[in-house]
């Protein structure tokens, strides 16, 4: 901070002490008057400069004292990701939560590479992926944070509300082209998918199109049109009404069409929901996670702990998905 006395005023004969564009005017016998009056003008300017100093500095060491954890991964989680993140900084001021998407894959990797706390993923850690963990000093700890439907979902234009989970196989693989093969219109069918980084993705593949199978080796036809995002599934489906795709039940909104799914040709058809997937009737349900580097210490305990209370178990089941306080259904 500049300090100074300069001579103005002249005619008057008044210096003036300058402190950051305020200034204090008094006459010239003031500051050679004995050395009392000089303290005095000491600890005014003390006063002063202790006054104009960062009013956000205690915020700074508050900031500089908080812990934060790095949570990336799953598209599907990343809304309730938020969420959770956003109640608990609310409560607990010394933690910051940094939450980012990029699909299951990425969290996974950023896990591998020990650039995390915490992956979020919407299907199970792979066996090769434990392996490249583990040859980097890496231990996957699995926990099971909520529970999720994926429902397909067609425009509402689309006659179409029935399937069977063959026929939905056959229709991704490319065996079924029409629409009027599964008793819709005449049209040809424009299948959209997540793109293979997803963790959706790599269910869908696996208990879908297989029919949850490891012999199988069936993959998604070649004109499957690969999509970034949940959001862009759904905007594809809302103005395509010859569209198929698939999605979290926490994001498919009330204008577009859920189709009902049967296990096989000649059972019940059933729409997914948080009690058909507690009952088991759902064809297509699944746990979602969080993985961590052993398991967890400290706060990311502390947090992981929260994350099963009942209060954030209630924001699971506000934004669409399933509490996972219930049991998972058998495989």
């Amino acid at each position: 901070m500049k300090f100074q006395i300069e001579k103005s005023l002249l005619k008057q004969n008044q210096p003036r002490v300058s402190l950051n564009g305020f200034f204090i005017y008094m006459r010239l016998s003031t500051i050679i008057r004995p050395m009392k009056y000089t303290l005095i003008l000491f600890f005014l300017v003390a006063f002063i400069i202790t006054s104009c100093g960062p009013s956000s500095s205690a915020e700074a060491a508050s900031n500089s004292q908080a812990t934060y954890i790095e949570n990336k991964g799953s598209d599907t989680i990343v809304n309730l990701a938020l969420a959770w993140a956003e109640r608990y900084q609310g409560k607990h001021l010394d933690v910051r939560i940094s939450v980012t998407g990029g699909g299951s894959g990425t969290g996974i990797a950023s896990l591998i590479n020990g650039t995390v706390d915490i992956a979020n993923a919407s299907r199970q850690i792979k066996e090769e992926e434990v392996d490249e963990a583990k040859s980097n000093g890496i231990e996957p700890v699995e926990h099971i944070i909520s529970r999720d439907a994926i429902a397909v979902i067609v425009n509402p234009e689309n006659p179409v509300n029935e399937l069977t989970l063959q026929q939905i196989s056959d229709i991704y693989s490319g065996k079924i082209t029409n629409w009027s093969e599964v008793g819709g219109e005449d049209r040809p069918i424009v299948r959209l998918s997540r793109e293979t980084n997803s963790g959706t993705h790599v269910y869908f593949l696996e208990t879908v199109l297989r029919l949850s199978s490891k012999e199988d080796k069936t993959l998604f036809s070649m004109d499957t049109l690969l999509l970034p995002s949940s959001e862009g599934i759904i905007a594809e489906v809302r103005q395509n009404p010859n569209a198929i795709g698939y999605d979290g039940l926490g994001y498919v909104p009330d204008d577009l069409k859920m189709i009902a799914i049967a296990k096989e040709a000649g059972g019940a058809y059933v729409l997914p929901s948080i009690e058909t997937v507690n009952d088991k009737t759902y064809a297509i349900a699944r746990d979602l996670y969080m993985y961590t580097n052993g398991e967890p210490t400290g706060v990311v305990k502390e947090y992981l702990e929260w994350i099963l209370s009942p209060e954030a178990q209630q924001i699971v089941e506000d934004l669409g998905f399933v509490p996972a306080l219930t049991p998972s259904p058998s495989p």
